[in-house]
C-alpha cells in the first residue's frame, strides 16, 4: 500500500467515524456532556477554593470571660463557625453522630482559674474522622486556637512576674516560623485538586470510548468492513478510526486548559506550551491504552469493565490524593503504567513550579512511549476483528 493510498483510505475510515459519532447518542454524551458536566460540577463545588464556616460545638464547662474570649476567637476562623453553644458534652456528641456538627471544643470547669494559678488546664477538641478534609481543617484551627491560648495565659503570668514582654516571648517562642507554601500559597484545594481530577476524569472517558468504538464494531459484526476500507491494514485501520476522537478530545482538553488557567487563573509559571503539549500526549497514550484494553479482552462488557476499572484507580494511585512514596513500593512501580502519573508529574513541574522543559522531558517521553502499545497488541487485534464471534 502507497502512502497516499494509506492516506486516502485513513480519510474514508475518518469521515465513516464523523458519521458514527454524528449519529450516535451515547458518543455525543461520552466526549461532550459527561467531561463538561464533570469540569463545571468540580469547578463549582471547589469554587471557594477552601471549605468555610464549618459547623463546630462548644462544650463551655469554665462560662467566664476568659472562655467566652476564646469562643469569639474560634469562631472568628473562616473555617470554622460555632453552631452550638452548651454546657452538656452528651448534646454536642449526639450532634455529632447526626451530622449536624463536625467537631467539639470541650473548655473545661474552672478553666481561667486554673490557667491564671498555673495549674495547666487540658483544652480538648474532637473531629469526626469521617469526613476527612472537615476534620483535618478543623482540627489544624483548633490546634492552633489552643496553642495561641496557652501563649496568652503565659505572657500575662510573665508579665504579671515583672518580665519584659520580649523576655516572655523569647521562653514561649524561642524560634519563630515563616511558612511560605511552594506552588499553592493560597492552600486553594480547588488548584491542586481540578488540576488532576478533571483531565482524570477525561482520561476515564477516554478509555471508555475507545473500548466501545472498537468493541461494538466487533458486538454488530462491522469489523470486516472496517478492516476493508482500511486496505486490510490495522494499522490505517485504527487511525482512520482514533483520529476523529483524537481531534475532540484534544480539543476538549485544551478547552478545560483555557478555563482552568485562563478563566480561573490557576497557577501556569510555565506558559501555555508545555501544558497543552502535555493535554495532546495524555489523550493519545489514553487512546493507546484503550486499544490494549480492548485487544486484550475483546468483547465490548469485559472491556468497558476493564477500562471502568483501570480508569477509577488511576484516580488514587497516580500520587496526587496519596503520596506515592509512601504507597509500597510495588505500588510505586505500578503507578507509572498509568498516563496520568505522567501527566500529573508534568503539572507539577510545568505549572506549579515553572521549572524548565528540559526538566520534564522523560515524562513527555514516557505518555509517548504509551504509543508503542497498539503496535504490541495489533496482530492480536486483527484476528478478533476478523474472526471473533461476539456471544451475547
Amino acid at each position: 500500500m502507497t502512502i497516499q493510498e494509506g492516506l486516502y483510505r485513513i480519510w474514508l475510515i475518518a469521515k465513516r467515524e464523523f458519521y458514527r459519532l454524528s449519529h450516535t447518542p451515547i458518543y455525543f454524551f461520552s466526549m461532550l456532556i459527561a467531561p463538561v458536566i464533570s469540569a463545571v460540577f468540580f469547578l463549582s463545588l471547589m469554587k471557594g477554593g477552601l471549605p468555610h464556616d464549618l459547623p463546630i460545638a462548644v462544650v463551655d464547662l469554665d462560662n467566664s470571660s476568659t472562655s467566652r474570649n476564646l469562643i469569639r476567637q474560634l469562631d472568628a476562623f473562616q473555617t470554622v463557625k460555632v453552631n452550638i453553644r452548651t454546657a452538656s458534652f452528651e448534646e454536642a456528641r449526639i450532634a455529632m453522630q447526626k451530622g449536624e456538627i463536625y467537631g467539639i471544643y470541650f473548655i473545661p470547669e474552672n478553666f481561667s482559674k486554673d490557667a491564671v494559678s498555673g495549674r495547666q488546664p487540658t483544652l480538648s477538641f474532637y473531629t469526626n474522622g469521617t469526613y476527612l478534609i472537615a476534620a483535618s481543617l478543623l482540627y489544624r484551627d483548633m490546634k492552633t486556637l489552643s496553642v495561641l491560648a496557652g501563649a496568652s495565659v503565659g505572657l500575662q503570668t510573665g508579665l504579671a512576674k515583672g518580665y519584659t514582654e520580649d523576655q516572655v516571648m523569647a521562653q514561649l517562642q524561642p524560634i519563630t516560623i515563616d511558612g511560605h507554601p511552594v506552588g499553592n500559597p493560597w492552600l486553594n484545594y480547588s488548584v491542586y485538586l481540578n488540576n488532576v481530577i478533571i483531565p482524570a476524569f477525561l482520561q476515564l472517558m477516554i478509555f471508555l470510548v475507545t473500548v466501545f468504538t472498537i468493541g461494538s464494531e466487533i458486538k454488530y459484526a462491522t469489523s470486516r468492513e472496517w478492516l476493508r476500507l482500511g486496505g486490510n491494514s490495522i494499522t490505517v485501520s485504527l487511525l482512520g478510526k482514533i483520529i476523529p476522537q483524537t481531534l475532540i478530545f484534544t480539543l476538549l482538553g485544551w478547552m478545560f486548559a483555557s478555563l482552568l488557567y485562563g478563566y480561573y487563573a490557576f497557577p501556569l509559571n510555565s506558559g501555555w506550551f508545555p501544558m497543552l503539549l502535555a493535554i495532546f500526549l495524555l489523550v493519545v497514550a489514553a487512546q493507546s491504552v484503550g486499544i490494549l484494553m480492548i485487544g486484550v479482552l475483546p468483547t465490548l462488557r469485559m472491556g468497558l469493565s476493564f477500562a471502568s476499572l483501570f480508569g477509577m484507580v488511576s484516580f488514587s494511585i497516580v500520587g496526587f490524593s496519596y503520596p506515592l512514596l509512601a504507597m509500597h513500593p510495588t505500588l510505586q512501580g505500578v503507578a507509572n503504567l498509568f498516563p496520568l502519573r505522567h501527566y500529573f508529574l508534568i503539572y507539577i513541574d510545568q505549572a506549579l513550579n515553572g521549572r524548565e522543559l528540559y526538566y520534564s522531558w522523560t515524562q513527555y517521553v514516557s505518555l509517548a512511549a504509551f504509543l508503542i502499545l497498539p503496535v504490541l497488541i495489533g496482530q492480536n487485534l486483527k484476528k478478533a476483528l476478523l474472526y471473533f464471534k461476539y456471544v451475547p
